[in-house]
This record gives structure tokens, sequence and C-alpha cells, in this order.
């Protein structure tokens, strides 16, 4: 494909999951601005109790991507069918894995929120948010793994209108039951989960509808109870190392939460402001990542090796544009912040520069999520992200950030420096695995549907 033909078709495509992103980004946003009125312990307790929920949607992620990487290429191929046992598949241990959790933030949620703060007032409030967003989960569950066989056959925009009726349900029904709106009762930071539930049961409706009145890819519950050996065994063997590495990045964030819950109220006030803002730098960058499996999965699915390196050429090409782009809404959004948040001297102090230190953390990021979770899982290697990152995160970052924090008792700003080097400690290896070419297959098999491939549960 010439040049600007790619670059058109991959801006294409990104732009759809680019509004995903903002919207998803807005969702988090319009929560911390609405309980900015109500309180700092508000915004507090919801930003450290959205980390199970930030946990389980790594989870989910490393699931999607399972779907993605699979479905991807099956969908360059043209094999209808194989989609739909990967999606059977991807349910199976989806829906598993949110009851788990719902159980665990509704029946108890103290133990939960005591691994974020050991403040009592923050506890409580996160308790209350928790046993009802609990609710959300099983809705989520689905509606990932659906969205994640559209995007793999190209139907980004039919995710993307999803959002957007996500976008509206969560932000009216927020502020509806946050500030007790039209003669409903004022919950504060328990009517964010109440909106998130309900409009997370919307989007499933949503998918529903979209799966009836849809073509191709189905949402078929009864393929949860089908089996095929080989796909399974794929979806295992790369699925899984995915999901260890989504999940074992997404705990090891959470222990940066962690690490700042137990420095003081202002230090997550601030954490959870820049959160917030680097969401919104992050949008462009996270949207190439997600662009960047499905172009090179399709194309690696049709047998086109050769064409597969030069795609990823452009794409991190894309990826250094979008960091830029990232980097430059971040600081031109320091002064809004600045001027908008309701917080301490101490708490703006410590938002300031945290905001500032992004400008720069974001290229880190962009660069290792389109490599890793984007071009070498289109060619099934998840194995290398799964060790680098695990390396990265549990020897390194988060060992030295409790060490920072509690043993040499550094200063917050110091410490949240030395959490934001993680990225770049690992770019050495990341880029040598990229330029070795060892990502590029075709993971498709021809023997799926051969006597004894296919099993149905009875």
């Amino acid at each position: 494909m010439e040049r600007r033909d790619f670059y058109k078709s991959a801006i294409k495509l990104t732009l759809p999951v680019v509004v995903q992103n903002i919207l998803s980004a807005t969702i988090s946003s319009t929560d911390v601005v609405m309980l900015n009125y109500v309180g700092q312990s508000s915004i507090s307790a919801v930003s450290l109790a959205a980390n199970i929920t930030s946990v389980l949607f790594m989870i989910y992620y490393g699931i999607g991507t399972g779907v993605t990487m699979l479905a991807s290429q099956y969908s360059g191929k043209g094999d209808l069918e194989a989609i739909h046992l990967v999606q059977g598949i991807a349910l199976r241990f989806s829906v598993a894995v949110s009851a788990i959790f719902a159980a665990f933030a509704f029946f108890a949620p103290q133990l939960l929120m005591k691994v974020f703060t050991n403040d009592a007032q923050l506890t409580d409030i996160g308790c209350s948010y928790l046993r009802i967003v609990a609710f959300s989960y099983l809705c989520w569950s689905i509606t990932e793994v659906y969205m994640a066989a559209l995007r793999s056959v190209e139907r980004v925009t039919i995710c993307t209108v999803l959002n957007v009726i996500a976008f509206v349900c969560n932000i009216f029904l927020n502020a509806v039951f946050i500030f007790g709106l039209f003669g409903s009762p004022k919950l504060g930071a328990a009517g964010v989960a109440l909106g998130t539930t309900l409009s997370r049961l919307v989007v499933l409706v949503g998918c529903f509808i979209v799966s009836a009145k849809s073509k191709n890819v189905k949402l078929k519950p009864s393929y949860i109870f089908k089996n095929n050996k080989l796909l399974l065994h794929d979806f295992f063997s790369m699925a899984l190392p995915a999901l260890i590495n989504d999940v074992s990045w997404g705990v090891a964030f959470t222990m940066y939460s962690a690490i700042i819950g137990h420095l003081g109220n202002d230090a997550v006030a601030a954490y959870s402001f820049v959160n917030v803002v680097r969401n919104f730098g992050s949008v462009f960058c996270f949207a190439v990542a997600n662009v960047a499996g499905i172009i090179l999965g399709n194309i690696m699915g049709e047998g086109k090796l050769d064409e597969a390196k030069t795609a990823a050429k452009r794409l991190m090409v894309m990826t250094l544009v979008s960091a830029l782009i990232g980097s430059l809404i971040i600081f031109a959004l320091i002064p809004a912040i600045l001027h908008f948040a309701h917080l301490t001297e101490q708490a703006m102090h410590y938002l300031k520069y945290m905001m500032l230190i992004n400008t720069y953390y974001i290229f880190g990021a962009a660069v290792n999520t389109t490599l890793i979770a984007g071009v070498f899982r289109a060619g099934g290697d998840s194995k290398f992200g799964m060790i680098c990152d695990t390396i990265d995160m549990w020897c390194y970052a988060v060992p030295l950030g409790f060490l920072c924090a509690f043993v040499f008792k550094l200063p917050v700003m110091w410490v949240y420096v030395i959490l934001c080097t993680d990225e770049f400690v690992k770019w050495p290896w990341v880029l040598k695995n990229y330029f070795s070419g060892k990502w590029i297959k075709n993971i498709t098999r021809d023997d799926l549907y051969e006597e004894g491939a296919i099993m149905t549960k009875s």
C-alpha cells in the first residue's frame, strides 16, 4: 500500500478510537469535576476505589487483546466462524473474572480499600462506591469482549457510537445522583457508582441491538459453550501472556496509587487530577496502539509479512506525532486545571509539577504501548511484553517506589519522579525486540475444522 493511502486508512481507523478514548477520559474527568464540589475527600476516595476497576479493566483489556490478536488475523483470512469461537472463549473467562471481582467489591470492600489507604473517612466513602459499582462488572465483561471483536473486523465506528451512548448516560446520571437532581437522592460519591452501573447496562443492551442487526460479528452467548481445541490452545498461549502482562502492569500501577495514597490526602488529591489530565493527553497515543494491532493483524493474516514491517514503521511515526500532541495538550491544560481545582496549597503545588512531569512521561508510555500492546501482539508475540513489563514494574519501579517513600522517606515529588521513570527503563529491550523483526508472524490455522478439533460442552 502506498504511504499516502496507508496513512489515510490508518487515520480513518484511528479517529473513532480517539473519540472513544476522549469520551472515556471525559467521563473520568467529569467525575472529578463534579466531586470537586462535594469535597476533596470524595475525590480522593473515589480515585483510590477506582483502582479496583482499573485492575479489572486491565484484565478485560488483556482478554480483549487475545480476541484482537486472533480475530484480526482471521478477519484478514475471512474466517468469521473462527472469530465467533474466539469471542466465546473470551466471554467464558471475562464473565468468570467479573463475578469474582463483584463478590469482593460487594461483600468485602473494606479489605480492598485498606490496600490503598488507612484513612477511615476515605475508606468509608470508597466502600459505598465499590458496593454499587460491583453490579456493573458483569455488563462490562460482555461489552468489552464484543467490542474487541467488532474492532478486529474494523467496525470501530459502531464501538464509537456505543461509547457515545455510554458517555451521555454516564454524565447525565452522575449529575443526577451526585447532586440529587429531579427528586433523586443526593448520594455524593456513591452517585458516581450508580451512574456508572446504569450506563454500562445501557451499553450492554446496545451491544445486543447491534448484534441483532449485524451481518458479520454477532454477540452469541451460545458460543461460550463451544470449544475448538486449536483455538483454545492458541488463545491460552497468546492471550494468557498478554493477560498476565496487562494485569501485572495494572496491579503495579495501582501500587503507585497505594504508595501515593499513604503519603497524605494532598498527594492523593493531586494525583487524582493528574491521572485525568494524563488520560486526555494519552488519547491519541493509545488509539494508535489499538489501531496498530488491528492493521498489522489483518495484514499478517493475509500473509503479507513484508508489508507488515513497512506498516509498523509508519505506525511508529504516528506514535511519535501522537505523543507530541499529547504532551502539548497536557502542557496547555496546566493553567486551566490550576485555576479550576479547589485543593489545598500543598496539593496545588504537587499538582503543578506532576503535570509538568507527564509532558515527557507520555513519550515513554506511547512508544512502549504501541510496540508491546500493538505491534508485537499483532504477530502473536505477547510473551515479550509479559516478561519485560513484569521485570520493569515488580523488580524496579514498585520496590524502588516503596523504598523511596517509606524507607528513605523522600519528599512526595521525588517519589513521583522516580515512579515516572518506569517507561524509559525498558526502552532498550523494547526497541531491540522491535528491530529484530521476530514478531512478524501469520498465526492463523488451516486445520481448525478438521475432525476432533470442535468440541461442544454438554
